[in-house]
Parts: C-alpha cells; sequence; structure tokens
C-alpha cells in the first residue's frame, strides 16, 4: 500500500482536510529521531495511507517541527504529495508549494478555503494556476468537506505533474552552479538533485548534512562561498538566501498576476471586525479573562458540578453496591473486598467523578481554538511576553498546558529560538494542567462554594503570573543575546463544526480516562496497599501504616504551610505520579464519597490553609510523565532537575508567605 505524504502551511485546514479523506487516525507515534507526533491514516478507498506532515511555511528550517519535513523528504519513501492551500493567502502558500513542485515527485493540490477567499473579493482561475504549476487542482472547503469526494478520487488517480518538470530560471551563475553541485552526486540518487543543490544553497542545515555522505565538507564550503561571491559581486543580492528566495517571489507574482481576480469590496469582512475588538490593545487581555472566567463557571458551578454529583452518586451508590454484592456473592476474602472496595473504587473512582468537568474544560478550550481566537491570544499576549524577554508565540504552549502539561512542553520545540525554547519549556509547567482541576473541585467546593470559578481562575492566572516572573529573571541571564522573532498566522473566524469539536474533545479527554485505567489505577492499588499494610502486619490501623510512616517524615516540613499532616504528606507524595493521585490518596485514607469527603476536608484544613494547599499543588514538582518529557526536549537531566528544584522553591515560598501572611493579618 502506497503512502502520500500531507503538506501545507500552518492554519490552512490540514487537520480537517486529513479528517475528511480519513476518517480518523490509524495510529500515532513518533518521527525517527525527535519526539515530533507522527499521524497517519488509511483514506476511505482503502487504496493508499495518508501521513500528516507537521505545519511548515518553507523547507528551510527553523524548528525541530520544520526539520521532520526535511527528513521525510530526505529519508521515507512515499508515492505522491497532497499539497493544501489556503486560497485567500495564496501569495505566501506558494513559496513552500514551489519548494515542494521542485522536488520532482507527482503531486496534487487541494486549493482550501475558496469561500474566504470569495468573501474577501479574491477570485482564483484554478484551471489556469493548474497549467501554470503543472499540476491537478482541486478546489475544496476542508471545514465541512465539500470536493474532499473529488480530491480523494484525484488521489487515486494516476493525472500529476511529471517529475522534476516543473523549473525556475535562477539566473546563469546560480543555474551553473546547480549544475556543478549536481555532477557531484551519485548518478543513481533517488532524490532530485537540482532539489538537493537549491536546499543547500538556500541554507538547509539538514541538506547539508545530507550531501556531506557524498561531498566533502570543504569542498561543498567552497562551493558555496564561491557561489554567494559571484551572485553578490553581479547581482548585490546580500545573500544565497534572499536571492533565491526573491527570484522566487519573482515566479509568484508572475503567476498570481495571471490566475487572480481582485473584485472591490468595501465592507470589512466579519473576521477583521471581530479582530478590531479582540485583539485591540486595551480589551484583548481583559477579554480573554473574561472568556477563562465564563470557561470555569462552566466547569464548576453552571454544568460540571451537577454532572459530576450525579456521577459520584452512582460510583459510590449504585456500582459500589453491586459489586459489593458481587464479591459476597463468589464468596471473596476481606483481603480482596477491601483492595477492590477501599482501595481500586475509592482511588479511581474519587478520579472519575471529575471526568465531566475535565471533559467540559477541553470542549471550552477546543472551541476557542477551532474558532480562531487562541492565535489571537498570542497576539494580544505579545507585547506582555516581549516585556519579560519572550514573544507571544510562547504563550501558545503555555495554553495547551492547561490542558495538560506534556503537550504543552512539546509544543514549545515550534519556537524558533534555541534559549527561547528553553525557557518556555521550563516555565510550562507553572501552567495549571486539567490533573490539577479534581484538587481545586474539592478544595473550592468545601472552602469556597460561592466564588469556585473565581477562585479557580485565581490559581490559573497566578500560574501565569509566576511563570512570566521568572521569565523576566532568566531572560536577563540566558537570553541576552537573542532576538525574538514573532510570526504567527491568523486563520479568519469559523463556527466550529460539532464533529470536530467532539472529536478534539475527545482527544484531549481521553488522555484523563486512560491515566485513570493505568496510573491512577495502579497508584490507588499500592496507596491501598501501604494503608492496609504497616510495620505490626496487614489490615492495621491507618495511623499505624506504611502510608501513615512515610507521610509522617514529610508533615512537619510542610507544617509551615498550614497542613503539616501526614495525610497531606502522603498525597502530595504519591502526587508526582500524576496529580489526579491525590484525591485517589486522600479519597482512600479518609474512605468516604467525594460528596462527603468535601465535608469532611473542612474538618481538616481552614480556608486559609486550603488555599495554600491548592497554590502548591498549583506550583510544585510536575508530574512523572511532564519531568520524562522536560529531560526529552531539552536533552538534559541538568535542566530537568533544575525545573524539578525551582518548581518545589517557587511553591513552597509562596505558600509559605500566603499562609504565615494570612494568620499575621488574622485570616
Amino acid at each position: 500500500m502506497s503512502e502520500i505524504a500531507l503538506f501545507g502551511n500552518p492554519n490552512t485546514g490540514k487537520t480537517s482536510l486529513f479528517n475528511h479523506l480519513t476518517g480518523s487516525y490509524e495510529y500515532v507515534g513518533n518521527w525517527t529521531g525527535v519526539t515530533v507526533e507522527k499521524k497517519v491514516g488509511l483514506l476511505r478507498n482503502k487504496k493508499h495511507h495518508l501521513i500528516d506532515l507537521p505545519g511548515i511555511y518553507s523547507m528551510k528550517p527553523l524548528s525541530s517541527d520544520e526539520d521532520v519535513a526535511t527528513l521525510f523528504l530526505l529519508n521515507d519513501k512515499f508515492s505522491k504529495i497532497l499539497n493544501i492551500i489556503d486560497a485567500s493567502q495564496l501569495e505566501r502558500n506558494l513559496h513552500l508549494t514551489i519548494q515542494l513542485l521542485e522536488f520532482g515527485k507527482p503531486m496534487i493540490i487541494g486549493l482550501n478555503m475558496i469561500d474566504v477567499s470569495n468573501q474577501r473579493g479574491i477570485q482564483i482561475n484554478e484551471t489556469k494556476l493548474s497549467e501554470l504549476l503543472e499540476v491537478p487542482i482541486h478546489p475544496i472547503i476542508a471545514r465541512n468537506g465539500k470536493g474532499c469526494k473529488e480530491l480523494l478520487n484525484g488521489l487515486d488517480s494516476n493525472t500529476s505533474n511529471k517529475i522534476e518538470s516543473f523549473k525556475i530560471d535562477y539566473g546563469r551563475i546560480l543555474e551553473n552552479k546547480i549544475d556543478e553541485l549536481s555532477k557531484l552526486l551519485p548518478s543513481d540518487l533517488n532524490i532530485s538533485k537540482r532539489w538537493l543543490a537549491i536546499q543547500y544553497f538556500e541554507g538547509n542545515e539538514q541538506v547539508k548534512k545530507y550531501l556531506q555522505s557524498f561531498i566533502p565538507e570543504i569542498q561543498l564550503q567552497e562551493l558555496y562561498l564561491d557561489t554567494e561571491k559571484q551572485l553578490t559581486t553581479t547581482e548585490s543580492c546580500g545573500s544565497l538566501t534572499k536571492f533565491i528566495h526573491y527570484k522566487r517571489h519573482q515566479h509568484i507574482q508572475k503567476i498570481t498576476s495571471q490566475i487572480l481576480v481582485k473584485t472591490k469590496t468595501s465592507k470589512l469582512t466579519l473576521t477583521d471586525r471581530i479582530d478590531t475588538v479582540v485583539t485591540n490593545k486595551v480589551l484583548g487581555i481583559p477579554i480573554f479573562l473574561v472568556l477563562m472566567y465564563i470557561t470555569f463557571m462552566l466547569t464548576f458551578d453552571w454544568l460540571g458540578f451537577p454532572l459530576a454529583d450525579i456521577l459520584d452518586g452512582f460510583i459510590s451508590g449504585s456500582l459500589t453496591n453491586w459489586i459489593m454484592v458481587l464479591l459476597g456473592g463468589i464468596g471473596a476474602s476481606a483481603f480482596l473486598e477491601s483492595l477492590v472496595i477501599d482501595g481500586i473504587i475509592a482511588g479511581v473512582g474519587g478520579v472519575l467523578v471529575f471526568v465531566p468537568q475535565i471533559f467540559i474544560l477541553f470542549f471550552a478550550i477546543s472551541l476557542l481554538e477551532d474558532s480562531g481566537y487562541m492565535a489571537r491570544v498570542a497576539m494580544v499576549m505579545d507585547k506582555l511576553m516581549e516585556k519579560v524577554g519572550l514573544n507571544g508565540k510562547a504563550f501558545i504552549p503555555m495554553i495547551i498546558g492547561f490542558g495538560c502539561n506534556v503537550p504543552g512542553v512539546m509544543a514549545a520545540r515550534t519556537i524558533e529560538q534555541p534559549k527561547e525554547r528553553l525557557l518556555t519549556t521550563l516555565l510550562t509547567p507553572f501552567m495549571s494542567c486539567s490533573a490539577r482541576l479534581p484538587v481545586y473541585a474539592l478544595f473550592v467546593g468545601a472552602f469556597f462554594a460561592k466564588y469556585q470559578a473565581f477562585v479557580v481562575l485565581s490559581l490559573y492566572v497566578l500560574g501565569i503570573i509566576i511563570a512570566l516572573i521568572l521569565a523576566r529573571i532568566f531572560s536577563s541571564v540566558l537570553l541576552k543575546n537573542e532576538t525574538s522573532v514573532f510570526i504567527i498566522e491568523l486563520p479568519p473566524y469559523r463556527v466550529p463544526q460539532i464533529r470536530t469539536l467532539f472529536r478534539s474533545t475527545w482527544d484531549k479527554g481521553k488522555g484523563f480516562i486512560r491515566k485513570a485505567g493505568t496510573i491512577i489505577f495502579g497508584g490507588s492499588v499500592l496507596i491501598w496497599f501501604l494503608s492496609y499494610s504497616g510495620p505490626s502486619g496487614f489490615d492495621v490501623p491507618m495511623n499505624e501504616s506504611f502510608l501513615a510512616m512515610i507521610g509522617g517524615i514529610i508533615a512537619p516540613l510542610l507544617a509551615p504551610l498550614g497542613f503539616g499532616t501526614w495525610q497531606a504528606g502522603a498525597g502530595l507524595l504519591t502526587g508526582f505520579l500524576a496529580k489526579e493521585v491525590i484525591i485517589s490518596t486522600m479519597s482512600i485514607i479518609y474512605f468516604v464519597p467525594e460528596a462527603n469527603l468535601q465535608a469532611f476536608m473542612a474538618t481538616q484544613f481552614t480556608p486559609l490553609s486550603a488555599f495554600s494547599f491548592m497554590v502548591f499543588v498549583l506550583l510544585y514538582v510536575p508530574c512523572l510523565a511532564t519531568v520524562v518529557v522536560i529531560q526529552k526536549e531539552l536533552n538534559s537531566k541538568k535542566w530537568m532537575a533544575f525545573s524539578v528544584f525551582i518548581s518545589f522553591f517557587i511553591a513552597y515560598v509562596l505558600s509559605f508567605l500566603i499562609y504565615q501572611g494570612g494568620k499575621f493579618i488574622g485570616l
């Protein structure tokens, strides 16, 4: 079965097209040697696999995401290229298209967003564009699937451009040098020699490494410098990269002048009208905070808590009773009954009751992402981020971190500058992920019932503020001489499709359920065993268990923070596995249903110590999965250890100040 590679700029509708052509991912993995996700789907006609490449603007890599595209072309076998183009941004998109055409593989183009293009008064002669590029072109609207069936049929046909038929004239000097470099390469090479030469002269480091396996580095370097010297002398081009980009741009303008018809439109588009408000330098950040507040009201007050109460009633009531009857019917031992009821049901069930709230939060985030708003948040935050030494693009991994810190940390790889990427990776764990949400839900329900959304929002904002303060401190040390570059695509606003929204929500939220069946299940069994056993044997009083002994070692360290009990110490220690396990631990230790656990917490904490505890959970050591990903992304145990230390230090100092300061003023 052959493989088709899907290329396109970011925000061109590549994911929507992938979903329409395949229906779903057949599997998700990682590209060899990097941690960038690799998504492969089977086309609906069951004849080809479609490989979804990361969205890129050019073949010249600026980040590890963009490295993947070049490495794929150099090393992987595939039969055809599917290039998706945003019709409303045709000129910019064609820069990547030209480079893919130069690669010489059979290619087909999906001309997307033709509806947006028409709304902006831009009409495209697709037939003429197909003639000029020498490839089949199918107009589509990937968002609703219009034209995707015809595109799928086109992928199955043999009509495509002739291999290596497309060429741009780069001028006598560069064309001679392209030929000279091509002749140095083996005759049996399966990759277009012309494409390799152009990419090398344009400064593609991955291609340079590839060529060094055939040509000595000194010889390559001499050829490059000689070419640049001749062009600089005769063309005053500044650099080879700029010259190639200029020639490519000239060719694109020649094409667009023949196929674009711009009609007069005096009206501002809907996107333009919305952007005058939501990206306003005064209103932008307040609007973002209001939307987040509404999200938390939905998650906690309006919808989330009622659904959580219903689920809790089922788990702690009917489900527990059914399982007890079943265990009694099969004559289960007291040990097995305690394991299932006190360990698994109390531990895993205590976390699962928060599934409705987690999915509501993910649904709201998916809604903001799919509508096109999240890109505006990055732009609005750019000026603030610039003041602390980063740029608006660094805020995107932080937003993703609200869902889960692991993909948030991985998203930092899209940042071009290495030091900014390092700093963003270190700061993203301070974003309050969904795994912390069950802890907040438990405590705000017990102590701040009238102000739940406001208290939770304050924790999210606190995480952002701490990250920005640390960014300012670290950037003065780590990013002294680094120039920041901020380029972000602002897609048009769209009404998200319900199917896409639910799929996106499920993709984000299924990890929470998966953890309930793996990490939380295993953690609950371990916690139950430690609470069930002690130095004197099994079925011991809780205060004499191994769990109490372990928690008791940590408790004195936590006393100045307002929660110096062995129960709190044990919960925080097990929370290193996953923050949800804190709830599992408390459910097992106190063995009360989640609704009653909230009431019971009022006897163990005060409102001040409860808020101090939530702040500590927000900021202290990242979960095990995040720590592992930090080490993989930065390829450094030193930075991983630094991340763990700084998180614990900040959490301890801030919780200490909140609790002791609150006591000082009489709270």
